[in-house]
């Protein structure tokens, strides 16, 4: 797990870097990167970052609950009911995530 959250974290570093890098290079009165990058581009960013994140968070909990959950119904059938629920509130986080990005879209 550290191994991926490094891997996440120094991709965002290194883009923050070119993107920065770009917005600095060169006086040829030409429009940066940086410059076109608005308060109102930057919600948009958020929001798929939100979503993203999210999503990935979500996808990772139902895989393993779900696997978890269908090793407690092959011993035990009785279990399926409360197993089960646990697997949708997993799926949940996706849908907070996408409305935490609606939020900050509208708002």
């Amino acid at each position: 797990m550290k191994k991926k959250l490094t891997c996440a974290a120094s991709l965002l570093i290194g883009a923050a870097v070119l993107f920065a890098a770009e917005g600095e290079g060169g006086t040829s009165g030409a429009p940066s990167a940086l410059a076109a990058f608005t308060a109102g581009s930057a919600k948009y960013f958020a929001a798929a970052i939100a979503v993203g994140i999210s999503c990935l968070a979500g996808g990772i909990a139902v895989g393993r609950i779900g696997a978890a959950a269908m090793g407690a119904i092959s011993e035990n059938a009785e279990l399926a009911g409360k197993a089960i629920p646990y697997v949708g509130l997993a799926e949940g986080i996706c849908l907070w995530g996408f409305l935490v990005a609606l939020l900050m879209i509208i708002l």
